[in-house]
């Protein structure tokens, strides 16, 4: 197969990293698996462009995508529906995606696996037509990013510990939003402090919230209740050991089809896709599109989280 890799440098561990090493290594890889590969390197101000180019491209069956989770997610958004399929190269912090594609997070054997991997279908969602792979959230999850992207760090390690200042800075004044959820089967109004909608259920008892079925066809709907700080301790801690459904202080709903409505008086919200901050509309249709995302993932015997 004909693979195109778009490689983000300035894009989750990647800047630190000597690229064009990499590619090397990339290449030789890929050709000895009896591949053909081109290989781009690039700033993120040229990412769009560059990864709407490969996504275009007719001799490609494959796209490569290296960077953090926003790079990932930008090049799933114009894959799906599509005949090339995704290859993840997980270089970002927490790279929940390739988890739940149980490709290894070790670069070179993530290289490898994919190299040797098969095609499967997975699913993907869209708010209001942008699409997500991991989740859209609302409340203390967006607050946590613009907190943190007023500090400043270098390295995966520092933004590990600038998130956990920004945790700490929101549960100090969490937001509290009102609103209204249109299910398929019901309505949900409530006040909460965090929703995330995600793309698939998240895996019982994972220290980290990512999905072990990526095709399983369900919209996540986690509604936090934690209101005091004793709560959302008590919320934090259960999360940390991958305790959602025996979660007092979360709600959990399942759907194909969620729209979300604001119902609290501020005039101006923020979302969090996929990580990267969004401007938040009064009302948000959010959609699963099951099986519309063609993914590289490993052989079984390739597997290493």
């Amino acid at each position: 197969m004909h693979v195109l890799a778009v490689l983000n440098c300035n894009g989750g561990t990647l800047r630190s990293l000597d690229t064009e090493a990499l590619a090397r290594e990339m290449k030789g890889i890929f050709e000895a698996a009896d591949h053909t590969i081109d290989i781009s390197l690039c700033r993120g101000d040229e990412l769009v462009a560059t990864m709407e180019d490969a996504a275009r491209d007719e001799t490609a069956d494959i796209i490569l995508a290296g960077g953090g989770d926003g790079t990932i997610s930008l090049a799933a958004g114009l894959l799906a529906h599509s005949d090339k399929a995704l290859a993840i190269l997980p270089a970002g912090t927490m790279n929940l995606f390739a988890r739940s594609l149980a490709i290894p997070q070790d670069l070179r054997m993530a290289m490898e696996a994919l190299a040797h991997g098969d095609i499967k279908n997975v699913d993907i969602a869209d708010a209001d037509g942008h699409y997500f792979v991991h989740q859209l959230s609302i409340g203390m999850h967006p607050k946590l990013i613009r907190l943190r992207e007023r500090m400043t760090f270098r390295s995966r390690i520092g933004k590990i510990f600038a998130s956990v200042r920004a945790a700490m800075a929101t549960m100090i004044r969490p937001p509290k939003l009102e609103v209204e959820l249109e299910l398929s089967e019901t309505k949900v109004r409530t006040t909460t402090s965090n929703l995330a909608i995600t793309n698939n259920l998240y895996a019982e008892g994972q220290r980290l919230p990512f999905t072990d079925q990526p095709d399983g066809g369900q919209l996540g709907v986690y509604i936090t209740h934690a209101r005091t700080r004793t709560e959302l301790i008590l919320w934090l801690l259960n999360m940390g050991i991958g305790r959602w459904r025996q979660n007092e202080q979360m709600e959990i709903h399942e759907a194909t089809d969620v729209t979300v409505r604001i119902c609290s008086r501020r005039r101006r919200f923020k979302c969090a896709i996929d990580g990267e901050l969004r401007p938040l509309q009064r009302e948000t249709r959010i959609r699963l599109h099951p099986g519309a995302l063609s993914v590289v993932m490993p052989r079984p015997a390739d597997q290493s989280l």
